[in-house]
C-alpha cells in the first residue's frame, strides 16, 4: 500500500498522533494539531508551567485546547469507508515507543534516540535538546551526506595505497633479484673463498624477501578489508540517506560512531641493506686504497678528439664518426682518439675508476701536461704517457660483452701508476718511473675500434 495514497492521508488526519487510534473526543491545540482528549491530558500529566504540543513542541498556554465537533463527525464517516481497516492495520505497524506505546515523534540530539511525547518528561532525558523528527532527520541527513565525499576519497586513497603495495611488491622482487645477481657475479669470481658465505647471504635475502612479502601481503589484506569496510559504510550511509525520517534516525549513533572511528592501516616500509661479506686478505689493501684515495674526475671537452662526444656531465666519452669539415680545437688531440681529465696531479696519491664494454680497444693512464696532442707521437712512457691498453689483455681476462671496471692508482712520489681489474679485484699492471711535472689522467680508443663508450665512475667498488 503506497504511503501517499488518499486512504493513508485520510487516516492520518483521522488518527491521534499519540495513540494512533481513531480520534476520540477530538480536541485541537493552538498550533492546529488534533489529539484525543484523554491522550493530550495524559501527555501533560505532571507538567506545571510548560505544556508542549506532542508533535511540534509549541507551548500551549494554560492547556488551551478546543473541542472539534466537525472532526468528530468526519471520523464517524471515515470508519464506514471500505478498506479503512487494512489501512489502520498498516498504520499500527509503524514504530511505537516500546515503553509507552506511543508514536515516536521526538528525537533527542544528545542521546541520538527516538522518543515519544511521554518520554520527554522522563528523567533520562531531562534537560536534553529535543525536537520533532522531521527537522532532526533533515539535519542528520545533511550530516550523513557530508560523510559521502570524504568516505569516497578515503576509499580511493585505500585503493591507491593497495596499488602502491602491489607496486612495492614488484619493486622488492626486482631489487632482491638485482642484488642477488650482483652477489652471484661477485661470488663467481671469488667462489673458492666465499662459497659458504654465498649460501648464508642468499638465505638471509630469501628470509628478508619472505618476511617483507608477508608484511606487504598483510598490509594488502588490511587495506582490502578497509576498502571493503569503507564501501559497506558508504553503501549503508547512501541507503540510509534515502530512508524515511524515522528509519534514518533509527540506529544513527552506530553510523556516526563507525565513521568517527575509521582508521587507515599504517603504511609499512622496508629497507634492503647491502649484504657485507668478508673478502680474502689480499682484497683489503685495494678496498682501503679506494676508500682513502678516490678522486672525482671530469673530462676536458676542449682536449677531446673531434670523433669523441663528451656528455653534459663530462663523465662519459662516446665514439662518433665525424667528417673532415668539423671545427678543430687547438687544445684537442688530432692524431689519435683521446681526451684528458680536467684535473691533474703533481703530488700525492690518487685513485679513480673507469668503466667500459669488454672486450674493447681502449686504454687509460696518465700523461705529462706537456705531452703533444697534435703531432704524430705514439703514447708511450718514453714520450711521457703511461697507458694500459686493454686490447693487449688475454681473451679470458674479461667477461665478453659485459661492463668492465678498471681502477687506476697514482703514487706520484713513489713514481708508480698501477691498474686493477675491479671486477675481480686483481692487479693488472704497474709502471714505475720518475715523475717531474704535472700528470693528467688520459683516456683513449684503439685504432680499429669503431664504437665505444667509457665512463668515469665515482662510487666505491
Amino acid at each position: 500500500m503506497a504511503l501517499a495514497s488518499p486512504l493513508v492521508q485520510l487516516l492520518a488526519e483521522a488518527s491521534c498522533p499519540v495513540c494512533l487510534d481513531y480520534l476520540r473526543d477530538p480536541v485541537t491545540t493552538g498550533c492546529g494539531h488534533n489529539f484525543c482528549l484523554s491522550c493530550i491530558q495524559q501527555c501533560w500529566e505532571g507538567l506545571w508551567d510548560i505544556f508542549p504540543c506532542p508533535v511540534c513542541l509549541q507551548h500551549c498556554p494554560d492547556k488551551s485546547i478546543t473541542g472539534n465537533t466537525q472532526l468528530c463527525h468526519m471520523i464517524d464517516f471515515v470508519k464506514k469507508l471500505p478498506n479503512m481497516e487494512d489501512v489502520r492495520k498498516w498504520q499500527k505497524e509503524k514504530t511505537l515507543c516500546e515503553k509507552h506505546k506511543q508514536i515516536l515523534s521526538l528525537f533527542c540530539e544528545k542521546d541520538l534516540e527516538l522518543l515519544c511525547p511521554q518520554c520527554r518528561v522522563s528523567s533520562d532525558h531531562s534537560g536534553h535538546p529535543l525536537g520533532p523528527t522531521e527537522p532532526a532527520a533533515a539535519s542528520h541527513r545533511r550530516r550523513l551526506k557530508a560523510h559521502i565525499e570524504p568516505l569516497t576519497q578515503q576509499l580511493e586513497d585505500a585503493e591507491t595505497a593497495l596499488e602502491m603495495q602491489v607496486s612495492k611488491s614488484f619493486e622488492l622482487v626486482w631489487e632482491v633479484g638485482n642484488r642477488r645477481r650482483e652477489l652471484l657475479s661477485e661470488v663467481e669470481h671469488i667462489k673458492n673463498f666465499l662459497g659458504i658465505v654465498q649460501d648464508e647471504i642468499h638465505f638471509r635475502l630469501l628470509n628478508k624477501e619472505k618476511d617483507t612479502q608477508g608484511k606487504i601481503i598483510e598490509e594488502k589484506t588490511q587495506i582490502a578489508n578497509l576498502g571493503s569496510s569503507l564501501q559497506s559504510l558508504l553503501d549503508e550511509i547512501t541507503e540510509k540517506c534515502l530512508q524515511p525520517d524515522l528509519d534514518l534516525l533509527t540506529g544513527i549513533e552506530r553510523l556516526h560512531s563507525t565513521y568517527g572511528n575509521l582508521e587507515s592501516p599504517a603504511d609499512i616500509s622496508y629497507e634492503l641493506k647491502k649484504e657485507i661479506f668478508t673478502l680474502p686478505p689480499q682484497y683489503f689493501g685495494l678496498h682501503k686504497m679506494i676508500s682513502t684515495f678516490q678522486v672525482h674526475l671530469t673530462l676536458d671537452a676542449e682536449t677531446a678528439h673531434h670523433s669523441l662526444k663528451i656528455s653534459e656531465d663530462r663523465k662519459t666519452a662516446s665514439f662518433r664518426k665525424m667528417g673532415p669539415s668539423c671545427v678543430l680545437n687547438r687544445k684537442a688531440f688530432t692524431n689519435f682518439l683521446a681526451v684528458l681529465s680536467s684535473e691533474g696531479f703533481d703530488a700525492g696519491r690518487h685513485f679513480w675508476q673507469v668503466e667500459g664494454r669488454c672486450p674493447g680497444e681502449w686504454a687509460l693512464g696518465v700523461c705529462r701536461e706537456s705531452f703533444p696532442r697534435n703531432t704524430p707521437i705514439s703514447p708511450a712512457p718514453s714520450n711521457g704517457c703511461w697507458q694500459f691498453e686493454l686490447w693487449d689483455s688475454t681473451p679470458d681476462t674479461w667477461d665478453s660483452g659485459n661492463p668492465c671496471r678498471i681502477g687506476v692508482f697514482l703514487d706520484y712520489e713513489l713514481g708508480e701508476i698501477s691498474f686493477y681489474n675491479l671486477n675481480n679485484r686483481s692487479h693488472l699492471h704497474t709502471f714505475s718511473d720518475i715523475f717531474t711535472e704535472k700528470l693528467m689522467p688520459c683516456f683513449s680508443i684503439g685504432p680499429s675500434y669503431k664504437s665505444l663508450t667509457i665512463s668515469l665512475v665515482d662510487d666505491e667498488c
